[in-house]
């Protein structure tokens, strides 16, 4: 209804205005029935020129608009520079100019179209308040960023796609660093950190977002719905999240899951090198790790704390926090396997 009336308007102002254009330049009766025919043949070519126009990408529309100001400006140059002289003469100098600046104006025109299209993915995402919409968008939660080995994974290239950061995750991260809680305050300046060291990458794609769902409180449930709406994943250490995410048929992105599908795989009688660390729970035991810190119980490794020394695996246990690796030393491995050797007299004849 309200473009309805728009175009009335329009049709209703050039119509005026033609009528007094004509009558102005020529009270003939005439001139007042050409000149509102003209202001709504106006009108009327405005009209179509609005329904190609509106289907144009506007990364070509500023395009172009850039390319015509350029053109214009360069036919106002050279027609200073070459043609200064014939201002004298203005037969020649109205076709001259009227063809200069038609050409100058038309291939800035159509080269600003052409390159709109060349405007960089990233410079182009300034313009956009939306949210991008694809599968490749990941969305940041506080817990991910505070954990920081998503800034080492993203380093590595293997990460694509948008990392996408809502306003109310910095907010989080803001009100974490501001606590009174030394520990959580140290926490969310660490998580600022890390923000700061993913921007700095240049091959990551990171944006912040200002989209908030007001009606909905907590922030676990806002990210469920930002990646509803923009059809992204979560990137989570949080397991509620993870869970309430997965039962709504949002897909989840766990650094702890990535983490243990990437640790070495250590099978029964297999040979490690490692350093006794402390010891155990239980008597005599000792505890090492590997460099990805799994914990390894060697047994009898107690008196063997703060050396190097050849474990022997015997077993690996599978817990919902990690794996658990059980190992013995080598030295009594060897000597049971020595003590359990059978050894056969040659025979001899009598």
């Amino acid at each position: 209804m309200g473009s309805w009336i728009l175009r009335f308007l329009l049709f209703l102002i050039c119509g005026v205005s033609g009528y007094y254009l004509a009558t102005g330049l020529s009270p003939s009766p005439q001139m007042g029935l050409w000149g509102p025919m003209g202001g709504l043949l106006l009108a009327a070519l405005t009209l179509l020129m609005e329904g190609g126009i509106k289907n144009i990408p506007l990364k070509n529309l500023l395009g172009s608009l850039i390319g015509l100001i350029l053109g214009l400006l360069l036919a106002h140059l050279i027609s200073n520079v070459f043609f200064s002289n014939l201002f004298n003469h203005p037969q020649t100098i109205l076709p001259l100019y009227s063809g200069l600046y038609g050409v100058c104006g038309y291939m800035g025109l159509r080269l600003g179209f052409k390159k709109g299209e060349e405007i960089h993915s990233s410079g182009w995402k300034l313009f956009s308040k939306n949210p991008p919409r694809s599968e490749n968008t990941k969305i940041l939660d506080t817990s991910v960023i505070i954990d920081g080995r998503i800034a080492d994974i993203t380093e590595t290239g293997f990460v694509e796609g948008t990392l996408l950061i809502p306003q109310f995750v910095l907010s989080e991260l803001h009100h974490i660093a501001d606590s009174s809680d030394s520990i959580k305050r140290t926490r969310g300046k660490r998580g600022l950190e890390i923000l700061h060291r993913i921007q700095q990458q240049v091959h990551v794609s990171v944006r912040i977002v200002d989209t908030d769902y007001p009606a909905v409180k907590e922030v676990d449930a806002k990210l469920i719905e930002l990646a509803k709406e923009v059809n992204g994943k979560i990137v989570t250490n949080d397991s509620n999240l993870n869970k309430v995410a997965e039962l709504q048929g949002i897909e989840v992105l766990s650094i702890n899951q990535l983490a243990n599908s990437l640790r070495p795989v250590v099978l029964p009688g297999e040979e490690i090198n490692v350093k006794i660390l402390k010891e155990g729970k239980e008597m005599g035991q000792g505890v090492a790790y590997l460099d990805d810190g799994t914990m390894i119980v060697v047994d009898n490794g107690r008196r063997q704390i703060g050396k190097t020394i050849d474990v022997v695996v015997t077993s690996v246990l599978q817990t919902p926090a990690g794996r658990m690796i059980f190992a013995r030393l080598k030295e009594e491995t060897n000597r049971e396997s020595r003590g359990r050797e059978v050894f056969y007299p040659l025979d001899s004849e009598f």
